[in-house]
Parts: C-alpha cells; sequence; structure tokens
C-alpha cells in the first residue's frame, strides 16, 4: 500500500501548505487552495528526471547539440505557432473554450502525420465512435491512426511504450489520473503528476505530445500554474462563438517565437489556414466612414493589418469608457493624453473602441490609432480610406517608434494603401513606391496630418 498524506495546495501557484486558508500567501489567489492527496511512498530518485540523464555537473560549452529536427503538421498556420514545425520530443499544452476546434485541429493534423509516421489518439472525454464520427464527417484519411480510450496514466505510459509512437494526442489531461494518489481526476495533484510522468516519457523516448487542456470561465488553463511550466509550448485557441475565424496564440514556446498568431476558418471540412489573414480582418466601405482606421500591428513575426473602430456619443450618465480587444486601463489612459497634448475634450461622452474581427492587440503600436479614430468619430470627419497608421503616444504627447516599422509599411503598401503616418523614427530611409510617409513626433502633428 503506498503512503498518502494529505496537503493543501494552491491550484493557481501550486504551492503546498499544511491547512487551508482563504488566499494563497505566495500567490495572493483567493479560494484556490484545495485539500489534495500526496504520495510519499515514491522518492525524487525513484521518479527520475525529465531528461533521463545522470546528474552530472559539465560545462556547457561542451554539451553536444543536436540539429532541432521539425515535423510539419500538414497545416502551415500551426507550424508557424510552433516555430516552423514540430519538435521531436516536444510537449504542446493547447487550451480553449468547449466546442472552439481543439480536437478537430489535432484530429487533422494526426491523420496528416500518420501518413508518414506511427500516431496514436488517446482520448479520455469521448468514446472511440464519436472520434471516428468525427474524422469520417470531416473526411479525413483515418486508415492510419491508432487510437485508444484510456484515463489511466500509467497504462498510458505503458501503451506508449509498446506502441513507440512519434506523435501522441492526450485528449484531455484533466481527465487522467494516477494510481498513485486518492484524489479525483482533475484535481491539482492529479493533473500536476499526470503531466509530469508524461512529460518525463516524452523526453525520454522523443515522442511528440499534444495535451488538450481545460480553460477556467476566466480563460486561463485549468490545473496547477506549474502546468504551464512543466510543458515546452502553450497554445491558446480564440475566436468569438458567432465567428467562423479561429486563431491559435504561442504565449510560451520553446522552439520558436512567443505571441506568434496563427489564423483558421471554421469549416465542414473542419479547420482550414487563412494564408492573408490581413484581408479578412479588414472592411471595404462604399465610402469613408467617421471613426475608423487601419491600423499596422504585428503578432510575432508576421505584420497584420486590423480595422480600429470607435464610437464617441453624448453621456446621459456617468460616461463609459469600453474596449474589446484593447486593454481598457490604457483607453483611459490614452483618453487623458488625448485632452491634455491634443486639445480634443471627451468629457461627458461615451467612448467604446473596437477591433474589428474578434483580434486581440497585444502591443502599444495601436496607440496612435486608437487616439485618430476617437477624434474622427468625435468630429464626425472621415479619415482617409488608404490610410494606415501605427505609433505608441507617451504620456507626454510624443509618439514613440514601434519595432519593425519598415516590414508594418511593406505589408500596408502590399495591401494597396497610400499613405501612412508613422513615428518620426520608423520613417524608412528608401522611399516605398506608390506610399507616402508621413512622421510625426508629437500628437498634434499627427491631428493636424489628418
Amino acid at each position: 500500500m503506498s503512503k498518502a498524506k494529505t496537503t493543501y495546495q494552491c491550484h493557481a501557484c501550486g504551492s503546498s501548505f499544511s491547512k487551508w486558508a482563504g488566499q494563497c500567501s505566495e500567490c495572493g489567489a483567493w479560494n484556490s487552495i484545495h485539500e489534495a492527496k500526496v504520495d510519499t511512498s515514491l522518492t525524487p530518485r525513484q521518479r527520475g528526471n525529465y531528461a533521463g540523464q545522470a546528474s552530472t555537473v559539465t560545462v556547457l560549452d561542451q554539451v553536444s547539440i543536436d540539429a532541432i529536427d521539425r515535423t510539419h503538421t500538414g497545416l502551415s498556420e500551426l507550424d508557424r505557432v510552433l516555430g516552423g514545425g514540430l519538435v521531436a520530443g516536444s510537449v504542446v499544452l493547447i487550451g480553449g473554450d468547449p466546442g472552439i476546434g481543439k480536437s478537430t485541429i489535432l484530429l487533422q493534423t494526426l491523420t496528416h502525420l500518420a501518413q508518414q509516421h506511427n500516431a496514436l489518439y488517446i482520448t479520455g472525454e469521448e468514446s472511440l465512435s464519436q472520434v471516428a464520427m468525427r474524422g469520417k464527417r470531416l473526411e479525413l484519411p483515418c486508415d492510419k491512426v491508432k487510437i485508444m480510450a484510456e484515463t489511466c496514466v500509467e497504462n498510458i505510459v505503458a501503451t506508449l511504450r509498446s506502441e513507440k509512437p512519434a506523435v501522441a494526442v492526450i485528449d484531455s489531461i484533466q481527465t487522467l489520473y494516477t494510481e498513485a494518489l486518492q484524489s479525483a481526476p482533475g484535481g491539482v495533484s492529479q493533473v500536476r503528476e499526470s503531466a509530469a510522468l508524461l512529460t518525463r516519457y516524452a523526453k525520454q523516448s522523443g515522442t511528440a505530445l499534444f495535451l488538450v487542456g481545460h480553460v477556467t470561465k476566466e480563460g486561463s488553463l485549468a490545473g496547477p500554474r506549474v502546468l504551464e511550466h512543466m510543458v515546452d509550448c502553450v497554445l491558446y485557441f480564440e475566436g468569438e462563438s458567432d465567428s467562423r475565424f479561429r486563431m491559435i496564440r504561442a504565449v510560451k514556446n520553446r522552439f520558436g517565437a512567443v505571441n506568434e498568431l496563427g489564423v483558421f476558418a471554421m469549416t465542414d471540412r473542419g479547420l482550414r489556414e487563412v494564408a492573408n489573414p490581413s484581408a479578412i480582418f479588414l472592411s471595404r466601405y462604399e465610402e469613408p466612414i467617421a471613426g475608423s482606421v487601419v491600423m499596422v500591428s504585428r503578432e510575432g513575426t508576421r505584420p497584420l493589418l486590423v480595422e480600429v473602430q470607435a464610437l464617441v456619443d453624448d453621456s446621459f450618465a456617468n460616461p463609459r469608457r469600453v474596449a474589446i480587444g484593447l486593454d481598457q486601463n490604457r483607453l483611459a489612459m490614452l483618453l487623458a493624453i488625448l485632452h491634455r497634448h491634443g486639445g480634443v475634450h471627451t468629457m461627458g461622452q461615451d467612448v467604446f473602441v473596437n477591433v474589428v474581427g474578434g483580434v486581440k492587440v497585444l502591443e502599444t503600436g495601436s496607440d496612435l490609432a486608437v487616439l485618430l479614430a476617437v477624434t474622427s468619430s468625435l468630429r464626425g470627419q472621415a479619415l482617409s480610406a488608404d490610410l494606415a497608421v501605427f505609433g505608441e503616444v507617451g504620456l507626454s504627447g510624443e509618439i514613440r517608434p514601434v519595432p519593425n516599422g519598415q516590414e508594418r509599411l511593406k505589408e500596408a503598401a502590399k495591401h494597396g494603401f497610400k499613405r501612412a503616418i508613422v513615428p518620426k523614427a520608423n520613417v524608412p530611409r528608401q522611399t516605398i513606391e506608390g506610399m507616402e510617409i508621413i512622421g510625426v513626433g508629437r500628437l498634434h502633428e499627427a491631428l493636424a496630418a489628418v
């Protein structure tokens, strides 16, 4: 019989405590501490390390480096998010809202990889017939994909050792349990130990693993935060329920750039990659409208054109500031800068700002576009339809440069934009054919330019 003791662990940071408390003293999260059973019969030496190598001290310069061999998944947008393809021995955690397409894209990927590699699909949520029905509905070649329904992680690891697949999918990590613990599946300790066993096997065998993770109502991955530290890549599915477009964003990647964005379209044949995402986020109007401006953002290594819309209207109570796809606190700060350094008053006005297409813009290069859209809506004057804007706005009203300005301008010129308002430091030394580039250093200069 394995020995087990009762502890209390925080599912947000993984810290352990001897008794329950309402707030975690380590990370400050409320109502995150739950009871857990910890197996004490296994020592750290018996568990082993992730890499499966002897613990010796060596010089970093003398460590042999093997060339990373990447395998294409069959979806170019997924390869972009992964950093160029799937790496052997990597563990990829993918999370998203229910029904957004996690199982669909993984089944598509596995059927493509199974044509040349040994692939295994392990389901803990659905029956074998349900997975087979999805494959038939999507008309996927499922003749070489192996599948198993199992939730015990010891049995899964034993099957992986016997089958020796090159790629395996675990759907999902919250349904797994280890016999060494007595707690229910989905608990903090069960998720952590199950992920640790699978990650240890992946590093020792070279099998690439996809782990599906549930998300909470706040949109973060359920389970202990240490789960994200164990894996190599963390991918988030984004998208509105009423939109056919889906986006996968990499928030952690040990083999590539973070904040890469892959854009997909949901069809009756599954997810299809969108080769030119800028085209779907731009609205073409018969005539220019007030409160709309095109911004050149950058997601990972790719410039992206998105439309920023603003609506300013009289407020009959307390003025509201609502931002969709942007940081709401930053919107309040930008409106104060617009008042102080641009002379544009929004007091007593409701201000609504939206990024079209459900895109979440995380960079500060959207500041200038937001202020120009707000000013355009307030004054009822439409901006030119062939105008593109980007730039960060400082508290003193200065327009700060943003990274990769020349790549952004080339992307705008490729889509037919004739004018661009950019920070002075981002004006290229060589002119771009067919585009007038206006460099501004202060906010009032940008307002005068439009």
